[in-house]
């Protein structure tokens, strides 16, 4: 428990054999479930989550014995269900068939934490990068009721040097497309997986409809908008070792920007055309639609002027531009401000 709210964490593993075992035993000893989910690893990874579960989960029987007094005071009301069962127990091995991908992993675990009913589960990568410490960072702004989500950022101050040039920049990029499509204007850092969720913003998403890969932590923050979710965006230092990434660039970049584009105009038609009314929905179509017109103008009279023509020059396409511009623009300022209230820095 912490600060009277049940915790849970859940830790993706594919194939971190040598690196899990240190993230179970370092989780902090105030978190009552530990979901470690093994996505088909091919490595030893499965027997070492086996192994440190035993050894965690028999120190946890051990201290739930000795203090039975404790235990057993509590109410009905005041213990969740993620400690109700009276075992100690606290880490819980969960191993997939099939590989889903470290989304599909996440959600495996959030799906246990509703069971369960844990008031606050966090998201704890397998392969060691993120601090333990830090754990309570993340939980104070919802234990306290400043937000119902919340999630490291790299990207504040000092914090950016321990990045790679390479790896900055493509934070930054994928920051500034996830800003658009999430309406989290104010958010930085959208790929940090270290995150903490209420279980009231957990009830409140429709997990079977998030994508499974890795874009998992994109798409769970355009569906928490789209249910007008607040959320902390926490500064926190990067944390690399020997760890390797899985992330496929040239496949993943493409992918995760056609389902930033899909889920943007869903978040667009839920908030602000069938839950509510607000014009900037129709700003962005007119925008769009006058770029596409005006882009079609361009090309075309590039090609007469390349075929010889007298074209007497591209004036129309280049005021439709300008027109798209300005509309877009004008859309992302009021989204922006409608969104204003729903990011709670914490520095």
């Amino acid at each position: 428990m912490y600060d009277e709210h049940s915790v849970a964490v859940v830790v993706p593993a594919y194939n971190e054999s040598g690196l899990v075992g240190d993230v179970i035993d370092t989780i902090p000893a105030f978190v009552d479930r530990i979901y470690v989910v093994d996505d088909c690893s091919t490595d030893g990874t499965w027997d070492e989550i086996e192994r440190h579960a035993r050894r965690r989960n028999r120190t946890a029987v051990a201290a739930s014995t000795s203090d039975e007094d404790s235990t057993t005071s509590r109410s009905d009301d005041e213990t969740s269900g993620a400690v109700a069962d009276g075992s100690g127990k606290t880490v819980v091995p969960i191993r997939h068939e099939e590989n889903r991908g470290v989304g599909g992993s996440i959600k495996t675990g959030y799906q246990h934490a509703l069971e369960d009913e844990v008031d606050v589960t966090a998201v704890m990568a397998g392969d060691g990068q993120m601090n333990p410490d830090h754990l309570e960072w993340l939980l104070d702004p919802i234990v306290d009721g400043r937000a119902e989500y919340a999630k490291g950022n790299r990207l504040g101050g000092r914090d950016r040097s321990e990045m790679s040039t390479w790896r900055l920049f493509g934070n930054l990029t994928l920051s500034f497309l996830t800003k658009v499509s999430s309406g989290y204007w104010r958010m930085m850092d959208p790929q940090n997986g270290y995150t903490a969720i209420s279980l009231e913003a957990l009830e409140r998403i429709d997990l079977e409809r998030l994508y499974e890969e890795y874009g998992f932590s994109n798409d769970l923050l355009v569906a928490l908008n789209t249910r007008g979710v607040r959320i902390a965006d926490v500064s926190m230092p990067a944390v690399y070792g020997e760890e390797e990434s899985h992330i496929q660039y040239r496949s993943f970049v493409p992918r995760l920007s056609w389902l930033l584009l899909r889920r943007f105009a869903r978040r667009l038609s839920v908030r602000y055309l069938l839950t509510d009314f607000h014009p900037l929905a129709l700003l962005y179509a007119v925008g769009v639609a006058s770029g596409a017109v005006a882009l079609a103008g361009l090309a075309a009279a590039f090609g007469r002027r390349m075929d010889g023509g007298t074209d007497a020059g591209p004036l129309t396409p280049i005021v439709l531009l300008t027109h798209a511009a300005l509309s877009i623009l004008l859309a992302m300022t009021f989204d922006r401000e409608e969104n204003e209230d729903l990011v709670v820095r914490v520095e």
